[in-house]
């Protein structure tokens, strides 16, 4: 990714996760952090 060249990330296999949050997940902490629960493990 071009925003990790910025950042000067130069070590072969760094991995950036990007994430975004919309609809219900936004709109109530409690089912955001639910969903996330799960998507962890």
């Amino acid at each position: 990714h071009t925003c990790m060249t910025l950042r000067g990330v130069k070590k072969p296999g760094a991995k950036t996760i990007t994430s975004a949050v919309l609809g219900g997940f936004r709109k109530d902490p409690r089912t955001r952090s639910e969903a996330m629960s799960l998507i962890q493990g």
